[in-house]
């Protein structure tokens, strides 16, 4: 599964009235897993950014004058995320600026996000997990004790970076067993089932846990619960 953590910044809040895409950061996942793949790109927006943005983002005018225009990175973006499931933290408003980027130059005309990507708001799910209580990212940071002491200003690339170690936390956990006895014969075909070893008289060497190794597990497992997680080892172990 290739999942891309995306974020944007622009020079001001609603794309109707002309504003645009001046950084996009993406982050790749593949398998619940950062591949070290990303995409970050400044862009030259041929307008002026609002001084209400600058004081979130800090991304001057003077600093853009010299970055490329989006259509001369539409076609490597476009090629970047295609296909893939975007992980977005409230995506209505990177998708619109998107959306409006996208209808507006010459060779990604026609393309609408939602139909070459699937869309996954965090903000939505966090709203699910932890009704009643804020959840932007700043927040999610301090509940799943993500350190985010570096974020002085906002930025695509490292907010992405961010939300990518929230999103993992927030889904943590296997997402599918293959159970001995469960389509086994499927399971082998596609290197996902078990397979048995064998072990011609030899036996298989134990390494255990070392007692820092179960410290920072159980420092896991408290950030589950507080997340209102329900901790199965834990469970199993009281039972």
């Amino acid at each position: 599964m290739r999942q891309i953590v995306l974020d944007t910044e622009t020079t001001g809040i609603d794309p109707k009235e002309g504003h645009r895409i001046i950084e996009i950061g993406c982050v790749e996942v593949i398998n619940r897993r950062l591949s070290g793949n990303h995409f970050h790109v400044y862009i030259n927006p041929e307008r002026e950014v609002e001084q209400e943005a600058v004081e979130v983002h800090g991304i001057t005018n003077e600093f853009l004058a010299d970055k490329p225009k989006f259509r001369e990175v539409a076609a490597d973006f476009v090629e970047f995320i295609r296909g893939a499931q975007l992980v977005i933290h409230n995506a209505p408003f990177d998708v619109g600026f998107m959306d409006h980027e996208f209808g507006q130059c010459p060779t990604t005309h026609g393309i609408i996000t939602s139909e070459i990507c699937g869309v996954l708001d965090t903000l939505v799910m966090a709203r699910k997990m932890h009704p009643g209580q804020k959840n932007n990212l700043d927040a999610l940071c301090k509940r799943y004790g993500i350190d985010n002491s570096h974020r002085d200003l906002h930025g695509a690339l490292l907010d992405a970076e961010i939300l990518a170690d929230v999103y993992l936390i927030m889904t943590g956990g296997q997402t599918k067993l293959n159970l001995a006895g469960q389509n086994n014969e499927e399971g082998d075909a596609s290197g996902n089932g078990i397979r048995r070893v064998a072990l011609n008289g030899n036996k298989l060497k134990v390494i255990r846990a070392s007692a820092d190794e179960l410290e920072q597990h159980e420092a896991r497992l408290d950030i589950v619960q507080k997340s209102g997680g329900q901790c199965l080892w834990r469970v199993s172990s009281d039972q």
